[in-house]
C-alpha cells in the first residue's frame, strides 16, 4: 500500500488481493493500522463484481466497517458497467458522492480535485 498527502488528507492507495468478502476489508484496516490514513483508494477493478450488484450485500459491509473505523473511502475507477444495469447502484453512487465519506470516482485526478 502506498500512502501519499494529497491536500492535507493521508491517503492509503490499494494494491492488495482483489476484495472479494467481508474479511477483505478487515485486511486493508489492518494494513492501515497505525498509519493515520484519512482516506483509502482502491482501484475498481480490485473489486469482483458481486461488490457492484448492491443485493449481495458486499459493497454494504466493506463500506460500513470502513465507516465504523473513520475511513473514508474511495472507488477509483470505470463503473459504467453497472451502474448502467442497477438503477440501485446508480443512485447509491450518486448519493454516497454527494455526501463524501464514500466515493466513486473515475481516476485519481478526481480524487485529488475532491479532497
Amino acid at each position: 500500500m502506498v500512502i501519499e498527502t494529497i491536500n492535507g488528507q493521508r491517503v492509503a492507495f490499494y494494491d492488495g488481493e482483489p476484495i472479494a468478502k467481508e474479511m477483505d476489508a478487515n485486511d486493508i484496516i489492518g494494513a492501515t493500522y497505525g498509519l493515520e490514513v484519512d482516506v483509502i483508494a482502491v482501484p475498481a477493478q480490485k473489486f469482483v463484481d458481486d461488490f457492484f450488484w448492491l443485493s449481495t450485500g458486499l459493497a454494504g459491509a466493506v463500506l460500513q466497517k470502513m465507516q465504523q473505523y473513520g475511513f473514508r473511502f474511495a472507488v477509483l475507477g470505470d463503473i459504467s458497467r453497472f451502474t448502467a444495469e442497477s438503477p440501485s447502484l446508480r443512485d447509491f453512487v450518486y448519493e454516497s458522492n454527494r455526501r463524501g465519506q464514500t466515493l466513486f470516482l473515475p481516476d485519481r485526478a478526481a480524487l485529488e480535485a475532491r479532497l
